[in-house]
């Protein structure tokens, strides 16, 4: 790895990175950077520690700017066991074109040492994260802000895992007086380059006089995207004055376009990260976005006119601003599930989703059930549910969004709309669009309650209606089903997995087409901008696709 990046600043070369903590979260995406981001030469993924780490809850990610972030994940991982695993089987069942860049978290030298020594064999080079600022005690920032004991951190890595094939790199948060002294001292000890910068601050976000961020750190969290540009380019420049120009930079923070990277390479960087920036570009478009920046980028270092064509794919919408809303009225539809309706509107559609956030408490995206009047149905499944639970008439709390891609309805004569549980609420602005498309609907729901479904009498007013209460059999509304016409007939499915799963086959069974069938994998969503990557499904982030997939992708898939 060494000799593929060594003096790419010198020559002017562009090669671009992922980052730590975005986009390349999880193993899929890693499959996805590197089958089709073709514009990209390093992955680099979350920072592992040896214990899981749940991380912070909800909210995790702020935009108080248009691309400019506050963030507070607080180093969320599964732990080395199962991380470990999960890099060993990418290892086996590829050969990767991307060099991988694994970053580790610790607060000893010993721990470190042991996420080195793990997965040292499968890396291309290792990352210590020496800068997260809003990391625990002992962790993060609080080694990389002192020069001996940041060096002392590399020494002891050194020694304890003498056999190292693979290059070791320190990043470092800009959080410090002099990030040079900082950078000098940990090569001297031992380190093969830098990565920096990580994120600035930490800083405390509020909205309506509300913190946003949902942490121990009253709300501090670090601050990314375009408001650190111009801090990443001054500690680029000053480190290497530093350190030289025989040691390799990754120079990351606040790159956006193909002249933002350029700078960052003409300031003395070896690679370029994108992070923050993806965010303001949908999935669906980054192999497209990457190879503008470096198409770009390598244009203004070649002394051309810059064609700037990557910044035509950012987005100028904050994709996070948060909306007041009053809540006009609260149902309790069973002890569980409560109805909220409130003021205003949201032009949301089927396999769109939204966030609601109560201040103090959290936030958890959910389908938007109806327009007009806008109403969500909430089952109470922990600490944030259940506060939803107590919510009065009155009371007011925000939501942001809309999120996802709406599902492409499919041109069959008849649909099936099928939902378990509080899976109704996405049915709610799906069943009167196939309707106003001359679609004969019918809806089936199983339920666990006498109570029946939550949207019966509006979704009646479509087709028609058959709620099947569970009594003890889960799925037991899929015994109900008939399908008369399985050659003309689309199914949207949505509910738990494994319901969808079953419920998918059965329908396959009947002869229905498998493109036919359209599945809701409403994955855990934790920023909805594609920041997190916690909504993946098999390299797919529902927040930028949309939930609905096929029953041909997700069964070739393995997913279900």
């Amino acid at each position: 790895m060494l000799e593929e990046i060594r003096y790419n600043h010198k020559k002017r070369k562009l090669l671009l990175s992922t980052v730590s903590g975005v986009a390349s979260t999880k193993p899929n995406l890693i499959r996805f950077f590197d089958s089709e981001v073709s514009a990209v030469g390093i992955i680099t993924t979350k920072s592992f520690q040896l214990a899981p780490n749940p991380g912070n809850r909800e909210p995790v990610i702020t935009e108080p700017e248009t691309g400019c972030f506050g963030n507070s994940v607080g180093l969320r991982n599964p732990g080395l066991d199962k991380a470990l695993a999960e890099i060993r089987e990418l290892r086996a069942g590829r050969k990767f074109r991307c060099l991988l860049n694994i970053s580790v978290s610790a607060s000893s030298i010993g721990d470190f040492a042991i996420l080195v020594k793990s997965f040292e064999p499968y890396a291309d080079s290792i990352e210590l994260n020496f800068s997260c600022p809003h990391a625990a005690a002992g962790y993060g920032a609080a080694i990389g802000s002192s020069a001996e004991i940041a060096a002392e951190y590399v020494r002891g890595i050194r020694a304890a895992c003498p056999n190292m094939r693979c290059p070791l790199f320190a990043k470092l948060t800009p959080n410090v007086p002099d990030i040079a002294s900082i950078a000098k001292a940990v090569v001297e000890a031992g380190a093969d380059g830098i990565t920096a910068i990580n994120t600035a601050g930490p800083d405390v976000y509020m909205v309506d006089g509300h913190v946003v961020l949902n942490n121990s750190l009253n709300g501090r969290g670090g601050r990314s995207g375009g408001w650190v540009r111009q801090i990443a380019l001054e500690a680029i420049t000053e480190i290497r004055k530093a350190i030289g120009d025989d040691l390799i930079i990754i120079g990351e923070g606040g790159v956006s376009t193909g002249e933002d990277a350029a700078r960052m390479i003409c300031c003395g960087a070896d690679a370029v990260g994108i992070g923050s920036s993806v965010a303001m570009v949908n999935q669906i478009l980054w192999p497209e976005y990457f190879a503008a920046v470096k198409s770009d980028g390598e244009a203004v270092l070649a002394g051309k006119a810059n064609p700037d064509v990557s910044s035509s794919y950012l987005s100028t919408d904050n994709k996070m601003h948060y909306e007041r809303h009053c809540i006009i009225d609260v149902l309790h539809h069973d002890d569980a599930t409560v109805v909220l309706t409130l003021d205003g509107t949201m032009d949301s559609q089927a396999g769109q989703f939204a966030f609601i956030w109560i201040p103090e408490i959290g936030e958890k995206p959910f389908s938007v059930a109806t327009n007009q009047p806008l109403r969500f149905i909430i089952k109470n499944r922990g600490p944030f549910t259940e506060k939803c639970m107590d919510l009065r008439k009155g009371d007011s709390i925000y939501v942001r969004g809309l999120y996802g891609k709406p599902v492409e309805i499919v041109n069959r004569k008849n649909a099936i709309l099928l939902a378990g549980g509080t899976g109704e609420a996405v049915l709610g602005e799906l069943a009167p669009k196939l309707r106003a498309e001359g679609i004969s609907v019918s809806t089936y729901v199983g339920v666990t309650s006498h109570n029946g479904g939550v949207l019966k009498e509006f979704l009646s007013q479509f087709g028609s209606y058959h709620d099947v209460e569970d009594c003890g059999v889960p799925g037991r509304v899929l015994g109900s089903i008939v399908i008369e016409e399985p050659k003309d007939t689309a199914v949207y499915i949505v509910g738990p997995e494994i319901f969808m799963a079953k419920a998918a086959q059965m329908f396959h069974q009947m002869g229905v087409d498998d493109d036919c069938i359209l599945i809701s994998m409403e994955k855990n969503s934790m920023c909805g901008i594609g920041l997190c990557g916690e909504c993946e499904c098999h390299g797919r982030l529902t927040c930028q696709h949309g939930t609905f997939m096929n029953y041909r992708f997700l069964h070739g898939e393995g997913v279900i």
